[in-house]
C-alpha cells in the first residue's frame, strides 16, 4: 500500500539572518538559529514560508550544532533582489511531512 503524505504542520517561526555561502556546498544559504530544537531533529526538513514576503518551499538540511541551513534559490534571491552578504527576513509557516 502506498505511503500517504502527512498535512502541511501550520508553525511559526521568523528571524533575520546573512545570506551566506554554505561551507559544504556552496549553496547561498541561511542559517536556521536553534532549528534542531524548534523541530525536534537532527534530519532535513521540509518547509514552506516566505523571504522579504516572496513564498517559498525548501528543504533545511542539518549544518551541525542544532542548526540547520535553508538554501535559497537564485530565483528567489533575484525576486527579492538580495544576495549573498545581504540579510533577509524569513517568516517559517508551514513544515512538510
Amino acid at each position: 500500500m502506498p505511503e500517504t503524505a502527512k498535512a502541511a504542520q501550520d508553525i511559526d517561526l521568523s528571524f533575520t539572518a546573512e545570506i551566506t555561502a554554505d561551507s559544504n556546498s556552496g549553496w547561498a544559504c541561511v542559517v536556521v538559529p536553534s532549528s534542531g530544537e524548534y523541530f525536534g531533529t537532527k534530519r532535513a526538513v521540509k518547509v514552506g514560508g516566505t523571504v522579504d514576503g516572496h513564498p517559498f518551499q525548501a528543504t533545511m538540511l542539518p549544518i551541525g550544532g542544532g542548526n540547520h541551513m535553508l538554501p535559497l534559490r537564485a530565483a528567489l534571491r533575484k525576486a527579492v533582489g538580495k544576495d549573498k552578504g545581504e540579510e533577509v527576513t524569513v517568516k517559517l509557516d508551514q513544515r512538510f511531512g
